[in-house]
């Protein structure tokens, strides 16, 4: 059940709703609230600067209470604002997505405030601990035949690729759970550039700068997406693909092994997407993944491969207060819990934004909570989480779909 502790401030003995004069000024483009019974409302409620018994809102507040609370606004000829008259006037990037989720935030009954009220770092951005181990490295050389076009490499060395996949999980023997089906050992591109490193792999018809350019050629991230794969298989991690999860990687812990324990396969419970910082992508397809994740029950990590930007101003939209034992946090008792990143259905993310975005709020001390409005204006919201692996050059993160 939502409490909203904003509603008892707009309500009269009477039951209806106070009514509330916004007064829009051309000159500075603000809007004041003065008439004294509404300035101590809002203040209550927590809208709003007050200074010298004149609250001014900020665009997103105006606009909430004109919709929701029934207040009217005008300028100072006396002309009547209605909602979109006051909206034009702001002329405020991606409005709608921000007006839409500060709407959401605020009808659930918790307290929404500006970024610039941020002071300092609170502290309040727990790391994630991962477990790191160490990659064992096969003892013997072994020789395989690449396939560029379908980039697989076959190993036809029945005691030698089923070693590699009882022992190291790498490739895949005989068939998928049905290992004695077949004696060829396939190692897919990114085992194949892993073993060429580490692991003493040559190819019959390919150099490793060949294999490297096959790849490319399907993939222009590839070197990316193998960063990040071996980032997490040299601390002993098993990575496979996520293509049935729709991700990029599907993850095992250390000292996970593809045989049965007893009558049961071992499963994965996370999966990697990876996100480069040059790319961009469609809010809605982003979105999808992760809810895709979450509901076959494992955590989506996200990982951000690539140079960080240098002296970038990043802007993020809202400081959120949430839940406590005793009610609701308020900006005058409690420090905020989140950060808020407003996005639309529609609109394009790029990995570098994101990754700003989350690094900002790692400066900041809190977690970002990424909060997107769909085409009916609902909002779903996502938490990002810092990942801690041990010696990692990169930074992860585990985004996970919540309801405040």
């Amino acid at each position: 059940m939502y409490i909203n502790i904003s509603l008892f401030a707009f309500y009269s003995g009477s039951g209806a709703y106070m009514g509330i004069t916004l007064q829009y000024n051309t000159n500075d483009n603000t809007v004041k609230v003065s008439e004294a019974e509404s300035v101590t409302a809002l203040h209550k409620g927590f809208f709003g600067y007050m200074q010298k018994g004149v609250i001014t809102l900020t665009p997103e507040e105006a606009l909430y209470l004109i919709d929701i609370r029934n207040a009217r606004s005008y300028d100072e000829n006396g002309n009547e604002l209605k909602f979109n008259d006051l909206a034009e006037k702001f002329k405020i990037d991606k409005l709608i997505a921000r007006y839409c989720t500060f709407k959401d935030w605020r009808d659930r009954g918790l307290i929404i405030r500006p970024i610039e009220e941020i002071k300092g770092s609170y502290g309040r951005s727990p790391v994630k601990q991962y477990p790191s181990g160490k990659f064992q490295i096969p003892k013997y050389a072994i020789q395989g035949l690449l396939f560029p076009e379908d980039l697989v490499t076959i190993i036809d060395d029945e005691t030698a690729g089923k070693e590699i996949y009882e022992n190291y999980w790498l490739g895949q023997f005989g068939t998928y759970k049905a290992e004695q089906r077949g004696k060829l050992s396939k190692l897919d591109v990114y085992e194949t550039l892993l073993m060429i490193k580490h692991c003493n792999l040559t190819l019959r018809n390919a150099t490793e700068e060949q294999m490297i350019k096959a790849a490319k050629e399907k993939r222009d991230d590839f070197l990316l997406m193998y960063d990040v794969y071996e980032d997490w298989r040299l601390r002993g991690y098993i990575l496979k693909t996520g293509f049935k999860f729709g991700t990029h990687f599907r993850l095992y812990m250390p000292k996970a092994s593809p045989t049965k324990k007893g009558d049961e396969w071992v499963h994965s419970k996370h999966v990697i997407q990876v996100f480069p910082r040059k790319s961009k992508l469609l809010i809605s397809e982003w979105a999808r993944a992760i809810r895709v994740a979450h509901s076959v029950k494992k955590t989506f990590i996200l990982a951000i491969p690539g140079v960080k930007s240098k002296g970038k101003k990043v802007e993020l939209d809202f400081l959120l207060y949430h839940r406590k034992k005793e009610g609701i946090e308020n900006p005058k008792d409690d420090k905020p819990s989140l950060l808020m990143l407003s996005l639309s259905e529609e609109e394009y993310i790029g990995g570098a934004e994101l990754a700003d975005s989350i690094e900002e709020a790692k400066r900041i001390g809190l977690d970002l909570l990424l909060a997107i409005a769909d085409r009916e204006t609902s909002v779903t919201y996502y938490r990002v989480k810092r990942i801690e692996l041990p010696g990692s050059k990169y930074e992860y993160y585990e985004i996970e779909w919540e309801q405040p």
